[in-house]
């Protein structure tokens, strides 16, 4: 768990732990310190354990047994990728000091986006992410116009499917905050340190569980009505998931089925 907090402390998003080694008093500090920011710590934790958070969590780096790294690169991991985010979190940049930032920006129509960075050269990728704003119709904001309407939370998505009781039930004894339609999915919202006990929770009770995550969720979300704005905030979107320095893309627009289908 100390190489998960050095990780974090540089800068790293580390949603999951697992440990063969068992619960001590010893641990309780780290752990604790660890929950406190959205990790999950598995202790006596299976093959099987970390396997199923591979699948939930699709990362960008797994660090682990044989088995975890090759479920990693089925998840279409590169090796660069994953040589670039083992050096970051070990120090072993040649010299470049890396940081974190939060940009912030608006889409057409409106949306609202935060764009996590980890970057050596805060220019550069400043001007890329306002190049991918402006190419297509968006600005970047001022620091807070935006992120005030986004909080942190713990987000699992399962098939709709499943009544309504059942998943609330099961998600509410288990300390989930609210379950709401989504689509052709039930969203859950939790607190983020224990989105995975919910998790677990659930497919202890027979739920199939699609997604579960600690992510950035919006209080307010824009009904995407006009198939160019659609359009738009997708390329946008494209254009920054593609850029290597992002490591997340936070938005709060929802476009319907139909316009979906109408897009190029």
């Amino acid at each position: 768990m100390l190489c998960t907090r050095l990780l974090i402390e540089s800068g790293a998003n580390v949603p999951y732990v697992g440990t063969a080694c068992a619960k001590t008093p010893w641990s309780e500090a780290d752990r604790d310190w660890l929950e406190a920011r959205g990790v999950k710590v598995k202790f006596r934790a299976s093959l099987e354990d970390d396997l199923s958070a591979m699948e939930a969590i699709r990362p960008d780096l797994a660090i682990g047994t044989t088995p975890v790294v090759q479920k990693a690169k089925a998840a279409q991991m590169t090796k660069d990728a994953i040589d670039r985010a083992v050096k970051r979190g070990m120090g072993e940049t040649g010299g470049a000091n890396y940081e974190t930032i939060m940009y912030e920006g608006y889409a057409p129509g409106g949306v609202a986006l935060l764009v996590d960075v980890l970057t050596d050269n805060r220019n550069r990728t400043a001007a890329d992410v306002r190049s991918a704003f402006t190419k297509f119709g968006g600005s970047m904001a001022e620091p807070g116009a935006v992120s005030w309407q986004f909080s942190r939370r713990g987000l699992i998505m399962v098939p709709i499917a499943i009544e309504e009781d059942t998943v609330m039930t099961a998600a509410l004894e288990a300390g989930a905050d609210d379950i709401e339609p989504d689509g052709d999915s039930w969203r859950i919202l939790t607190d983020p340190s224990v989105v995975y006990d919910v998790k677990d929770a659930l497919e202890a009770a027979g739920i199939d569980v699609q997604s579960a995550e600690s992510t950035m969720v919006s209080s307010n979300t824009i009904e995407v009505t006009v198939l160019e704005d659609a359009r738009q905030i997708l390329r946008i979107m494209d254009m920054l998931e593609d850029n290597d320095d992002v490591q997340d893309v936070f938005a709060n627009f929802d476009i319907d089925e139909s316009l979906m289908q109408e897009i190029d």
